[in-house]
């Protein structure tokens, strides 16, 4: 066989063994995520958690660099000469994806964790009323204990770098038939990519490469502290992005700080008005005129800020994640999102989470 083919030919190969090990989910569960792949995030958290800076994102530039170097030296007669690029391309996508899976991607194919939790995702409109009762009054309740007024926005006092430190007191306190999740070993990052990140519409990601928490330093700060607790989330090794906004949301309501704790209700509280809009549309009006209006105010800075940066590059990317996610067992695709409030509702009862 030619060199040029052996590279695309073994991707065919990893894409058959890694769908047939992920039929497996009991053995992704423990010989993967439970055995291999916390050693090796240790280890890549240890080596680069200490650089003040996103590592991965610097290798990304280099690599974006390279690209468009390949794509201008081969322009002229590019598709003229379609088999041999085609290839190229293939080769560099098969390195990708077995990086990519071996480093952090096997994750996805875990055992669901409302399986594990016995929870039941499943829930109905009265539920759903309760939950976002529950959610309005606790997010009121620390918006004004933080500002002192019921018409003040909250604003977070922090840097960035004192949010990823905090981030860690909520990991401490998470419930006990969540253990596995905790975290050891910060390596969270202000993304450098932040503007692209922006107008692509993502709070942050996790460089799988790597292992490092990205964060979007330019949306919201209040946003913040729940944003980072997802991307951590990933960091144990969650592929769900609907768990990690479960865990999130969990470690940012268990963390003692209030910042932190307002961060994580009123982003279930804005899901959970957003998922009764979609079951009956105008029913969350009622909800709205109870919430204070510095909340209110925070939701619109959150609102304003992606709309500003709502472009066709948005719209692309979130159909491309959207059918990254369904062709990675997400089945729910960028919907998974919402999906956590479900988890949250089945968790140990309704407003269990203090």
């Amino acid at each position: 066989m030619k060199r040029k083919f052996i590279l695309p030919v073994f991707l065919l190969i990893q894409i058959i063994v890694v769908k047939t090990i992920g039929l497996f989910p009991d053995f992704v569960e423990n010989g993967y995520s439970k055995g291999f792949y916390p050693k090796l995030a240790f280890v890549s958290r240890k080596v680069l958690g200490w650089l003040p800076f996103s590592f991965g994102d610097v290798i990304y530039f280099i690599l974006i660099l390279l690209l468009f170097r390949w794509i201008w030296k081969h322009r002229i007669g590019f598709f003229k000469e379609w088999k041999d690029n085609g290839l190229a391309i293939l080769s560099w996508v098969s390195v990708f994806y077995f990086f990519f899976h071996l480093l952090w991607g096997m994750n996805y194919y875990r055992i669901p964790l409302h399986e594990k939790l016995n929870i039941e995702k499943e829930y109905s409109v009265d539920q759903l009323k309760v939950f976002i009762e529950k959610m309005l009054v606790k997010t009121n309740a620390l918006q004004l204990q933080i500002t002192k007024n019921d018409s003040v926005a909250v604003v977070i006092p922090y840097s960035h770098d004192e949010i990823y430190n905090l981030a860690l007191k909520g990991y401490e306190n998470i419930p006990s038939d969540l253990q596995e999740f905790r975290y050891e070993v910060k390596s969270i990052k202000s993304s450098l990519f932040s503007y692209p990140l922006s107008y692509m519409g993502f709070g942050g990601y996790l460089n799988p490469f790597t292992n490092e928490a990205q964060v979007n330093y330019l949306k919201p700060k209040y946003t913040s502290p729940l944003t980072t607790c997802h991307e951590m989330a990933h960091q144990t090794g969650i592929g769900s992005e609907s768990e990690c906004n479960f865990i999130g949301f969990v470690t940012a309501a268990k963390n003692e700080d209030l910042y932190f704790q307002y961060s994580a209700y009123s982003f279930a509280l804005r899901y959970a008005l957003h998922n009764l809009e979609m079951i009956q549309e105008g029913s969350s009006e009622s909800y709205l005129k109870r919430i204070n209006k510095g909340v209110l105010k925070n939701f619109e800075e959150n609102r304003a800020f992606w709309k500003e940066y709502q472009t066709p590059i948005n719209t692309f990317f979130e159909y491309f994640y959207d059918n990254f996610l369904k062709a990675n067992q997400q089945k729910d695709g960028m919907e998974g999102y919402s999906k956590f409030v479900g988890l949250v509702i089945g968790y140990k009862g309704v407003g269990s989470v203090p």
